[in-house]
């Protein structure tokens, strides 16, 4: 068999393979887990059953029913309403009588001896997982225990007084669990054994876990309730995807030829691959989430651009095709796997140590980053040999790059530093000016300080794009404005509920007026009740350290990777330069921060990395190339020149996907795509203006520094004999 038949075969197997990993997510895209926003769910309503618990005790078990809730979707929402209630959102249920069964009805946990000593409450614990550990060559079910500092001296106390005796773990005045105390535990974590399957492990812990609640429950009310968003939010978004996804491909072809093409195919593979990876993950799909994957469409290119530049400078040296492209994949990989690295790290981090839609994140991230490195690497690069090998041998195919003019970035790094200085300035004077008009740094939304939850049972049943055109503006009027405003179904009735910031007892009378005078409804069948932000305090605080502690491993990595700790410096103030940024256009322009915000801020911390890496890479090579005599302000200089072009590239292919979003999207996939936007502007202006000036100003500084302390004298010393 011949190359050129070889050639077409394998084209033929990869263009089926691309149909059919489209057919199949396409076919299989029902099976999609979705969030409230997009398909509804179940809505749960407990009170406690003592009348007046404590702000504290409401906090405690607001969080840990967001940990419980979090086992049936990551996009679960868990918030207080009026002073003794709390309600849970499961999104993607349809049965709210299983879910009931499987929650089950919070209520107390205690730790007791043989003779009915209470040694422990549910206070006590700080989580239980289920788990599976290999002793011997045999796979044992087990329960990992963690209890609190106080628990966990507990726990050692009581251990050590029942050596050989069994601990009864009661739940509800039910035993779930009786283990025998094999040897007296301290530490604060412990692990029972003998479970007798995986299943059954994970509904203790379950149990153990819900039941470790500051108060008890009681269930008030469950309905299903319907997307929050109606039918045209969702087509105009998958519109916006499509519209996005073409203008990528026909600006891949135009710019990169033969090359661009391959990319384009590779895409279009790497479409159905997620839509089949997300069934297979059972990912919760929410609408910022569908805004996140037509936003790695964008980012997916990235290799191909790093690739594709390389191979052009080398046709531009004068090498062939094959040499050309050999080595445009060999000197592209070290810039292409550090950048996807140390996201991938970032993105485990968060999935680790975050909760909510931080996890949800993170596992998104995750696949478009396994998924965009296959493509570029292995399908495009396939695509390409296969087009070779039937006629594409000549460089008029690929474009030719010859050597890039040399700009005098170092030489405009004072302006540059000044400019984004003043831009990072400007934002903390919005903030101080937010906190004096709105009692707050930001203008926060209903996810993270709460507002008000109307109740109205209609006349008939309306639709939810009846409700975005005809009822929210009656509440965006009473609420002046407030653009938070949120609205869902209850599935089988004509009830609606509307969730608005918090309305003033003259808001809420003007409102009820206008409702009966509107859509004639009765307005006994009207109530509002003050719920509390989704995002716990607890929650934002796991997602602030989940931040912090991925921006310390990939400044670890990039200092192990490069051998130079200024790489890594630079690179993670370029990161914190553009969250900054951002941080300051949702401060002066006040908008709204809400989920969206945190998965807007991880966006761009994971693309603009990646800009960053390609541009210190070729710093790096430039160094070894030039020799250890060469200025480094040229070689700097050389490198940013060098890689303009892929920066450019790859900001534009992703601003396009996003600003389609921003033009055919609906309010709250707008409110998102805006600071995407900023984002990355301000990611492709400090690869290019911050990271390598500021790198060469590190290492400047620190070799004069250097030879300052060898030039110091030596103090003479006298020594008496």
């Amino acid at each position: 068999m011949n190359k050129k038949i070889r050639a077409f075969l394998l084209l033929f197997l990869l263009l089926l393979a691309t149909a059919g990993f489209c057919f199949l997510g396409y076919r299989n895209a029902s099976s999609i887990k979705l969030g409230l926003d997009l398909n509804g769910g179940v809505s749960i309503t407990y009170r406690t059953v003592i009348d007046d618990p404590t702000a504290e005790q409401m906090s405690d078990t607001v969080y840990k029913l967001q940990l419980k809730a979090q086992g049936y979707s990551t996009e679960a929402q868990v918030y207080q309403e009026g002073s003794n209630r709390i309600n849970i959102d499961i999104p993607g249920a349809t049965d709210a009588n299983e879910i009931l069964a499987e929650l089950g009805e919070p209520g107390t946990l205690q730790f007791s001896d043989n003779n009915g000593e209470v040694l422990l409450t549910g206070d006590d614990v700080k989580n239980a997982t289920a788990g599976m550990v290999n002793r011997n060559g045999n796979t044992e079910y087990v329960i990992e225990l963690v209890f609190n500092d106080e628990g966990a001296k507990k726990f050692a106390d009581a251990t050590a007084a029942n050596v050989g005796n069994p601990l009864y773990i009661i739940y509800n005045y039910s035993i779930i669990s009786a283990p025998t105390v094999q040897e007296a535990i301290s530490g604060g974590q412990a692990q029972i054994t003998g479970i007798g399957s995986y299943e059954e492990a994970t509904r203790i812990a379950s149990t153990i876990r819900i039941g470790a609640l500051p108060v008890q429950l009681t269930e008030l009310r469950s309905n299903v309730i319907g997307a929050t968003l109606g039918q045209e939010a969702i087509s105009t978004s998958l519109k916006a995807g499509a519209i996005g996804l073409a203008l990528v491909m026909v600006f891949m072809i135009v710019v990169y030829l033969l090359p661009g093409l391959c990319a384009s195919l590779a895409l279009i593979m790497y479409v159905g691959l997620e839509l089949v990876l997300l069934q297979a993950f059972e990912v919760t799909l929410t609408l910022p989430g569908i805004a996140g994957i037509i936003l790695s469409i964008g980012m997916a290119v990235d290799a191909n651009v790093i690739i594709f530049t390389r191979i052009k400078e080398e046709l531009g040296a004068g090498n062939s095709v094959k040499q050309a492209v050999k080595a445009g994949y060999s000197k592209a990989l070290s810039a292409i796997l550090d950048g996807n690295i140390t996201t991938l790290i970032a993105a485990a981090v968060l999935y680790l140590r975050g909760s909510g839609t931080v996890k949800g994140f993170a596992t998104t991230l995750a696949i478009g980053i396994v998924l965009s490195l296959l493509t570029a690497l292995l399908i495009t690069r396939a695509f390409m040999w296969c087009f070779f090998a039937i006629f594409a041998d000549e460089p008029k195919y690929y474009g030719i790059k010859k050597a890039a003019k040399v700009y005098d970035f170092i030489g405009y790094r004072k302006m540059a530093y000044i400019i984004s200085a003043v831009i990072v300035l400007a934002g903390f004077a919005g903030m101080a000016v937010n906190k004096g008009s709105l009692g707050s740094l930001f203008n926060y939304d209903l996810d993270f300080q709460g507002g008000s939850s109307t109740n109205i049972t209609f006349n008939e049943d309306l639709s939810m794009d009846e409700v975005d055109s005809k009822v929210i503006p009656v509440f965006v009027e009473v609420t002046g404005g407030d653009a938070s405003t949120q609205a869902s179904k209850v599935a089988g009735t004509n009830e609606v509920i509307i969730k608005t910031r918090t309305m003033t007892t003259e808001e809420r009378t003007e409102l009820y007026e206008k409702l009966v005078e509107t859509f004639g409804v009765d307005e006994d069948k009207i109530t509002t009740e003050n719920i509390s932000g989704a995002i716990s305090l607890e929650m934002k605080q796991d997602a602030v350290w989940a931040l912090v502690i991925a921006i310390i491993c990939m400044l670890i990595y990039i200092w192990v990777r490069f051998k130079d700790l200024k790489f890594a410096s630079a690179s993670v103030i370029a990161l914190a330069h553009d969250v900054l940024v951002t941080i300051t256009f949702y401060a002066i322009l006040r908008w709204a921060v809400g989920s969206s915000f945190i998965a807007c801020v991880l966006t761009i911390v994971g693309y603009s990395i990646n800009a960053t890496i390609v541009i210190f890479d070729r710093i790096r090579e430039n160094l070894h190339t030039m020799g250890s005599k060469a200025d480094i302000k040229d070689c700097v200089n050389k490198a940013i020149s060098e890689t303009l072009t892929r920066s450019i590239n790859t900001s534009l292919t992703t601003f396009i996907t996003v600003l389609m979003l921003f033009i055919f999207g609906v309010s709250s996939i707008r409110d998102f795509t805006m600071p995407l936007m900023v984002g990355i502007i301000s990611g492709a202006w400090s690869s290019v203006m911050i990271a390598g000036p500021l790198w060469y100003d590190l290492r400047t500084w620190s070799k004069a520094l250097a030879a300052k302390k060898a030039a110091k004298p030596v103090s003479a010393r006298i020594v008496k004999k």
